[in-house]
């Protein structure tokens, strides 16, 4: 009865597309959660998206997970960020009703085929024996769940303390337990743990904030949303508000930093540099007299506000002073105040790209157990946790996202080759390669593979097949035709030269004599702008791809002894022994692995004839 497949340990973001992923390719799945009513919980923002988040939720979309479509369903506030900016980094994101997406989420959990749900803590992983591979776990009640693969997906509830001024407790998160026994099995297992913290801000009454003094922020006019081929119709249903920090907010903290659970000495582990507190930013960036404050509304059916941008660890009364001090909030009444989390995590180092531990056969790490923050962040290494998982199941080969298809092959890529030591985000800036990484082209780069492990189903494959053929249909009518004669041009002209002119969209055409089809959408329409303008930088970065794909591909054998190799420097040696990267490529972008160390160990695989193509 308590023999599966597959174990998933916490079901948040991570967790759920780990299980969904793994049910949904065949494998018999449970899923464990602490409290089922905090299945999918927002714990932070309720939202989605972003820059290269919003890339990476649409990847996972594109792969079959269920994140995009869960926002889509829940969203009350779409934008498309930085369009002013090149198309590398447009980021779609949507504001989201926090308990229903957390309904939505369970929804989907307990109609999935092949999946189980169990409300318990687990304290303890069984091993074999000789403790080289996973078996199973073992709950607080004492009861044994066996399976040939368990993937940990505990975000912050390992050894988790909430800390609010110089108050703290044992918590996963606020209101919740947190799993205190299950480190030390960790740690008895042989794996090596960090400790990291995240924190949130307070949530206030909307009814109680001054409208007037702030500046609102409506939806976009054409709210596009993150699922491919779905039907589902984006809808701005709220507006979100800015306002700033003044010079006596700044005091107000400056004046209580002792009391601060971060700056009082009560917090030892690591916080995040991209979403610092606001304690961090008024002591770091002193010259500045203000900071954004966001206001956004956690739903439809409740006043409760998430004040983004003031995350901290200070007692009540001073959250209470902080928040007064910011013009529209002097009067706002907080609903929930604001808190740090320090927990445990596993150096990132312990894992290979397919999400398994290096050092324990069928365990798989997925989210915030790796280092990492951020919703889309955990969801994407659920989804890949949970396909290497199956496919290691089926004794079939592994699928490894490498960093020129995808955001989620730069996140997994940075975690295994380079580590964190700090909660690690993911950026466009991280990769090399973001113009082809586009968030309108992830179902191109990325939907034939999840066709292929069964995850997306077939009436969205034929429609993807059928955007691809109008989408090449029009590609070869800019290429073949020429425009008519008139209309400012001297001669006649290409319909694709005339596209790359940086003034001139699809639509435009049409005054040329194109005719535009009923069947080109407008995502087609801005597809092609996109492809056509930018063709020759694309150009160039498919020759860079292709020669990044030539050191990807040069694999190195597991067994190698790095410590034998003179020739390569002492310092990289031990890195490349630690990390055993799995091709030229990965050990290139190893951190203190130079241009001489990667061709020394060339030479050696090549004498040694152990050079392999994968």
């Amino acid at each position: 009865m308590n023999r599966y497949d597959i174990i998933v340990v916490g079901a948040g973001h991570a967790g759920i597309e780990a299980a969904l992923a793994a049910a949904r390719m065949g494998a018999r799945t449970l899923i464990f959660v602490i409290k089922l009513e905090t299945i999918g919980r927002m714990s932070c923002n309720p939202s989605v998206g972003g820059p290269a988040k919003g890339h990476l939720a649409r990847e996972i979309d594109a792969l079959g997970g269920e994140i995009a479509r869960a926002a889509d369903i829940t969203g009350i506030q779409f934008r498309m960020l930085n369009r002013k900016k090149g198309p590398a980094v447009w980021a779609p994101r949507s504001q989201n009703d926090r308990m229903g997406y957390s309904i939505q989420m369970r929804s989907i959990l307990e109609s999935q085929d092949n999946l189980d749900i169990k409300e318990s803590i687990i304290e303890e992983l069984l091993l074999n024996p000789d403790g080289k591979s996973v078996i199973g776990v073992k709950s607080m009640l004492g009861e044994e769940y066996f399976a040939p693969r368990v993937i940990l997906a505990n975000g912050t509830f390992l050894r988790g303390k909430v800390h609010v001024g110089n108050i703290n407790y044992s918590s996963g998160r606020a209101g919740e337990p947190a799993a205190e026994k299950l480190s030390y099995s960790l740690l008895q297992a042989g794996l090596n743990l960090g400790r990291f913290k995240t924190g949130t801000p307070p949530r206030i009454d909307l009814r109680t904030v001054d409208f007037s003094q702030v500046e609102e922020q409506p939806g976009d006019e054409d709210p596009q949303g993150f699922s491919y081929y779905r039907d589902i119709i984006p809808r701005n249903l709220v507006s979100c508000y800015l306002t700033y920090t003044t010079p006596e907010t700044h005091e107000i903290i400056r004046n209580n930093l002792d009391k601060s659970s971060l700056y009082g000495g009560y917090i030892s582990g690591i916080g995040p540099r991209y979403c610092p507190s606001i304690e961090d930013k008024v002591v770091k960036f002193q010259h500045k007299e203000q900071h954004q404050v966001f206001i956004e509304p956690e739903g439809i059916n409740t006043s409760e506000a998430y004040v983004n941008g003031i995350s901290n660890s200070l007692p009540p009364a001073v959250q209470q002073q902080l928040v007064a001090s910011i013009p529209g909030l002097q009067q706002a009444s907080i609903i929930r105040y604001g808190y740090a989390i320090e927990y445990d995590y596993i150096l990132p180092s312990e894992i290979q790209p397919t999400m398994e531990t290096k050092k324990i056969r069928g365990l798989y790490l997925a989210g915030q157990i790796n280092g990492t923050s951020g919703y889309e962040e955990a969801a994407a290494q659920g989804i890949a946790a949970g396909i290497n998982a199956v496919q290691a199941l089926d004794g079939k080969d592994p699928v490894i996202f490498d960093r020129s298809d995808s955001y989620l092959g730069v996140l997994l890529d940075d975690l295994v080759t380079k580590g964190t030591n700090e909660p690690y985000r993911l950026f466009t800036s991280r990769a090399e390669y973001r113009l082809h990484l586009r968030q309108d082209n992830a179902d191109e780069r990325l939907m034939p593979l999840g066709h292929q492990l069964g995850l997306v189903e077939e009436t969205r494959w034929q429609r993807f097949l059928e955007m691809k053929n109008i989408l090449e249909r029009e590609k070869r009518h800019l290429l073949e035709n020429t425009t008519l004669p008139g209309n400012g041009l001297k001669e006649p002209t290409k319909y694709i030269n005339l596209l790359k002119q940086p003034k001139i969209s699809f639509d435009d055409l049409q005054e040329y004599g194109y005719k535009i089809l009923p069947d080109v959408n407008e995502d087609i329409k801005m597809r092609l702008n996109l492809e056509i303008k930018y063709e020759g930088y694309l150009k160039r970065q498919r020759i860079e791809i292709e020669n990044f794909r030539q050191m990807e591909h040069t694999m190195i054998p597991e067994d190698v002894d790095y410590m034998d190799i003179k020739a390569i420097a002492y310092e990289a040696r031990e890195k490349l022994q630690r990390i055993r990267p799995a091709s030229l490529g990965q050990a290139s972008r190893i951190p203190g692995v130079n241009h001489t160390d990667v061709t020394s160990l060339m030479i050696f695989l090549k004498k040694k004839n152990l050079l392999r193509r994968r």
